[in-house]
């Protein structure tokens, strides 16, 4: 799917949209996103600053679905853990930037060549407005090469590995 419309349909998905996210950028090659969370009076904690629980969300999906549209249909690829650090309260709207190079790419196909199973880590830096960190995420995605597509296994019947869905 072109990046744009990609973008256009996310940015109007209920998740995202009623708790303030949007995508302010998505490269046509799906390496790079740029997502901002507003404050508003309807996403905002007691205290007035943003809701933890949005700050988590602001960063998701996208690492993910950047990895999916990259590596194509041959690849198992889920979102497996994530971890947040708040670093201060997030009294403006807040951004965060998800970046995949051809490097790491390189690096998934190579470690996913045989049917291995890749959890690869990314940080996340979000920030506000005055470029100050508000919370820093840390996200881990499984990947792993379908049998349909692995050179050395024949996939079984229905093309689905056990593993792939009750073990990851």
């Amino acid at each position: 799917m072109k990046a744009a419309l990609f973008k256009a349909m996310v940015n109007l998905w209920p998740p995202l949209f009623f708790s303030g996210i949007k995508v302010t950028y998505l490269a046509t090659d799906y390496k790079e996103t740029r997502v901002t969370l507003k404050l508003r009076w309807y996403n905002q904690n007691y205290v007035r600053t943003q809701y933890g629980g949005s700050l988590m969300s602001m960063t998701d999906p996208w690492y993910m679905l950047m990895i999916m549209n990259n590596l194509g249909r041959d690849y198992f690829v889920w979102d497996k853990h994530a971890e947040i650090d708040y670093i201060s309260p997030g009294k403006t709207h807040v951004h965060a930037q998800f970046t995949l190079t051809d490097e790491i790419l390189g690096e998934i196909r190579a470690k996913t060549a045989n049917g291995e199973k890749y959890v690869p880590e990314f940080l996340v830096e979000i920030k506000d407005d005055n470029n100050q960190l508000v919370a820093r995420v840390k996200r881990r995605v499984y990947i792993k090469l379908k049998p349909r597509a692995r050179n050395n296994e024949t996939p079984d019947a229905n093309g689905i590995d056990p593993d792939d869905v009750n073990n990851n």
